[in-house]
This record gives C-alpha cells, structure tokens and sequence, in this order.
C-alpha cells in the first residue's frame, strides 16, 4: 500500500472487521473481543499477506493500553491500591515465581536452553492489563474488593516485568543469547533502575497529585468541552510517554499513575466520561493486534505443545493464584475470581518475547507458542469468569481441604469471646467499611448504638478491633459471615456494598436467617434503586437523591423557607 495511507487503512480495516466479526460473535453468544482477534488473525501475515501495517496497528494498541489503563487511574486511589498490598504483594511475587517455574519445567522437557525457558516463563507469568480491565469493567467488579485485589496484584506484576525487561539484557551472556553492545555493570543498572522507577512514583505522588487537579480545573474554567478532552488525552498519552522515556516504566504504569493523580480532583468523573469513546476504539485495536501477531499454522504444527502452553497459562496460574489467596486467608469468591483475571498473557509478554528475539534467546517456535498462547487464554478468559459461581459451589460442596483453607483458625472470621452479649441483640450489621460505611459507623458510635463490621478487608477488621469495634473479616455475601456477626439476632442490615448482585446475595441470605431484619441498602442509580424497593423490600440511599435532597434542606433553612419531606415528593 503507498506509506501515506497506511495508517487509514489499518485504522479503517481493524475497525472495521472488528465490527463485523466482533457482532456474529455476540449473536454467536461469545464475547465481543473473540471477534476482534479473529479480525485481527485474517489481517494478519498469516492469513491475507498482511492488510494492516503490523507496526502501525502496535503503536495505535499501545494508545488504547495507555487510556485504559488512564480510565482505572481515574477510579482508583493510592489508599485503594495500599489496601491490597498485604494480599497483592506476596500473591503477585510468588504467582510470578511459580508460574514461571512451571514454564521453565515445560520449556525444559522440550530441551530448550535455559535462556529461552526463562523468557518463555517469564512471558507466561504476567497477566494483561487491557483484558483484565475489560473483563472486570464489564462485570462490574473493578471497584470491589475482588477488582482492587486484581488490580493491585497486576500493578505489581507490571513493577517486576519492568524490573526484569532491564536486568535480562545484562545477563545474556550468561543465559546464553547474543550480548548487547555496551551494557553497564549488572548492579549498577538494578541500583539506577530502582532509583529512576523510584523518583517517576514520588514525582507523581509530589509534583502530580498536585499539579494535575489545578490543570483540569484550569482548562474547565474556560468552558470549551473540546479543550477539557484535549487535556485529559494529552495528560494520559504525555505522562505515559515521558514515565517510558526518561524512567523506564512502562506505558500502562505510566498512565495508571497519571490517572491516579488526576483522580484527586472534582472534575475526574468528566475526563473518565470524556475519554470513554476513545479508549473503547483505541482498546478494540489492541485485540486486533494481538491477532494479527498470531500465525495460525502453529496450531496444525504443534498442537500439543499449544495445548500444554494453554493449560500452564489458565490452569497453572489459576490454581496457583487462588491457593495463594486462599492460603492469604481470603474468601473463596476472592481467590477464585483473582485467579480467573490472570488467566491470559498479552501485551507484557509480547515486549519480552520481542526482546528475547533481539536477544537471540527466543526461537520462532517458543515465540509463536507464547502468541497462540495469548490468543486462546484472551478468547477463553470471559469463560473463565462465568465459571467462578459455579466453581465456587461445586467446591464448597465437595472440597473439605477448600473450606479449611478459608476458615480455619481465623481469628478474624469470628467475633471476639469477649464481646459483650447485650451488644449482639438487637444490634445493626453493617457491611463495609469504605467511605460510606466509616461515616454510618462513627455516627452509630456516637449515638451509642452496638453495631457489628463485616467487611472484607483483614487490615480494616484489625483496625476495627483495635478501636474496640465488634468486626469480623469475610464475605457477607456467604452465610458464615452473617453468622458470626450475629444476624439472627439483629434489627437492621446496612449493605453499603456496590455491587447489586452482592447486594441482593446477601439480602437473601440476611432474610433466611432473620425474616424481620429491617434492609438499608446503597444503589448506584434510579434503575437500581427501583429493583431492591421492589425485590428486596429494603430502604433505598440513592446517593445524587440524598446529595440533592440536603442540599434543599440547607437552601430552604438559609431561605427561611418551611422544611418539607422531600421523600414524599
């Protein structure tokens, strides 16, 4: 094609097959981005000869990386992201150990070299961001419990790949590849690595926190909604590009931290809304690039050696990451769903089987295995999430080992012996200790009415504790939470969780066991509001309703005007 429409043309065949495919796979029932990969897999080299420019369609993935990952910055925060880093740092480090020990064992059955079976399980060890994302959006889990564990333990495997990407060139003498010209002492560049990875994260957390918030609100000032878009994909596309550039981090780190900067201000809602089209575009062009890497005749060549490469990627990690969580203590639910977000590889592994190619450390074959690999684990990973429930109660029916794991000898699964009896009749059970339910309670305390915390979080129940506060830590969307918090006993549920299928789980379980608990529940919007009056029979916070409802309430006392229900209205 002439070089100065190739960018049209992969823009505008990627979209394009993408949409047509992307809409039988829907009416087919399979996820839309099964249909993306299929259209990227007939652009490919490997199919048509190449219709889209391979290097093109890469770059215009990596902007869809960079905004995604832009978009969760936006809705996640610092104190999230510390929250999980006692289940998040230890899960990711030893997932990564593991599941690349099992890759190793695989690559070296098939006698390859110990170089090449290190960057082969290297690529099999980390997650992909956009597909994680896209999965957890979509099922509305990235901000719960379980999509910040997710979260967390995917910025941590980012952290080390990034580490790895600077230390391997270093060491491929020793493994075995083709050296570099002129690399530096091996110590020197951890030691100078450590220190850049360092100063990106204390300038975002100095300077950008700061920075960023007075930008937005700069730009908003001037009215231009053309503008306020222009600077939200600019921040994102800017830092991502300097945090690669000048410190070594990736793309996606970049940006996740730009976002997390930008979440401190009042207008971070808007920039998520405002980039929203872009992101979906640019992100649809990832899956598009992923298949077009993919060369098919690896399937019919070594179909063995791809079912083998598959079952370390989906059922080795899987199993590996929800034992770790269980052994972490967490509930089931937890570690079966963190264990089926990192069930695929994508954009991580393909930068380092890049560079185990300019290494000399890969060969073709390891490196189209790891690309089938990733094509397959995406494909299948959407399936993988409809499984969790299902799985979740065949082994809570059949597995007495699953069960000990997550409760035995919990000291925060149970209430303390020494709380007092009068506090466990009549009391409230308060689920959740987020914003909302830290205001609840420090009003309940107050007013001196017992209430009892169940909350996710193992950190905030040892907090709870500590302050005297009756918590225990789990699920309140399985029975043996409630229990132990005494539901049976008590007047009021107060669910301030987000998740409306968590909501209702745990409505159901509240009324089984105590048919004249009195439900208190938290909805998102008017919809969802209107389904728990109706369904649950449960007193509805609509949290707009209740922003608007006192703001009238302090216009009308300022007015002097008479104060009216407006719940009646």
């Amino acid at each position: 094609m002439p070089h100065e429409l190739a960018l049209i043309t992969t823009l505008a065949s990627g979209l394009g097959l993408a949409l047509v495919f992307g809409f039988f796979a829907s009416r087919l029932r399979l996820p839309p981005l099964v249909g993306y990969l299929f259209a990227g897999v007939i652009m490919g080299p490997g199919v048509s000869g190449g219709v889209g420019d391979m290097e093109l369609s890469t770059q215009l993935a990596s902007v869809g990386v960079i905004l995604l990952m832009f978009g969760v910055g936006l809705h996640f925060s610092i104190k999230d992201l510390l929250s999980v880093k006692a289940i998040a740092l230890p899960g990711a480090l030893l997932q990564i150990v593991i599941t690349n020990s099992l890759g190793i064992t695989l690559a070296r059955h098939w006698q390859w070299s110990w170089g090449e079976a290190l960057m082969f399980g290297l690529a099999l060890s980390v997650a992909s961001t956009v597909v994680l994302m896209r999965a957890l959006e979509a099922r509305g889990l990235l901000s719960t419990i379980n999509g910040k564990i997710a979260m967390g333990w995917l910025v941590v495997e980012d952290l080390v790949m990034v580490l790895m990407l600077v230390l391997l060139p270093p060491l491929t003498g020793v493994l075995g590849g083709k050296p570099l010209a002129d690399q530096p002492d091996l110590l020197f560049t951890l030691a100078f690595t450590l220190a850049k990875v360092g100063a990106f994260i204390g300038l975002m957390l100095v300077v950008g926190r700061r920075l960023f918030p007075k930008l937005l609100w700069w730009v908003a000032r001037t009215g231009s909604r053309e503008l306020f878009s222009l600077c939200v994909v600019a921040t994102a596309l800017g830092v991502a590009y300097s945090s690669a550039v000048l410190f070594d981090v990736s793309f996606a780190l970049g940006a996740f931290f730009a976002g997390m900067m930008m979440r401190e201000s009042e207008f971070s809602h808007r920039a998520a809304d405002e980039s929203l089209p872009l992101r979906d575009a640019f992100s649809v062009l990832f899956f598009v690039s992923v298949g077009m890497l993919f060369k098919p005749q690896i399937l019919l060549q070594e179909p063995l050696m791809v079912l083998a490469v598959v079952a370390v990627i989906m059922l080795g990690k899987t199993l590996v990451a929800s034992t770790l969580v269980l052994l972490l203590r967490y509930p089931l639910n937890t570690a079966l769903t963190v264990g089926a977000s990192l069930a695929q590889i994508g954009e991580f592994s393909f930068i380092l089987i890049g560079l185990g190619a300019n290494l000399h450390l890969m060969s073709e074959q390891s490196q189209n295995l790891v690309l089938a690999g990733a094509l397959i684990s995406i494909s299948l990973n959407s399936f993988l999430f409809a499984a969790v429930e299902p799985a979740q109660r065949w082994i809570r029916q059949r597995s007495a080992l699953a069960r000990r794991l997550e409760l035995r000898d919990d000291p925060l699964a149970a209430l303390p012996m020494d709380v007092a009896e009068e506090k466990l009749s009549g009391q409230i059970v308060l689920v959740g200790y987020g914003r909302i339910g830290r205001q609840i309670a420090n009003w309940l305390r107050g007013q001196d009415v017992h209430f009892v915390v169940a909350e996710h979080k193992r950190t905030l129940v040892e907090q709870l504790r500590a302050m005297d506060i009756p918590a225990v830590s789990g699920d309140a969307s399985e029975p043996a939470t409630l229990i132990q918090a005494h539901i049976h006993k008590a007047s009021h549920l107060i669910i301030t969780s987000p998740d409306p299928l968590q909501t209702r789980k745990m409505a159901e379980i509240a009324r089984t066991l105590n048919p004249n608990i009195q439900l208190l529940v938290v909805a998102a919007n008017a919809s969802e509001a209107q389904l728990f009056i109706n369904d649950l029979d449960a007193e509805v916070y609509l949290a707009e309703w209740e922003l608007a409802k006192n703001m009238a309430l302090q216009l009308c006392k300022k007015l002097g005007k008479p104060v009216v229900d407006l719940d009646s209205k």
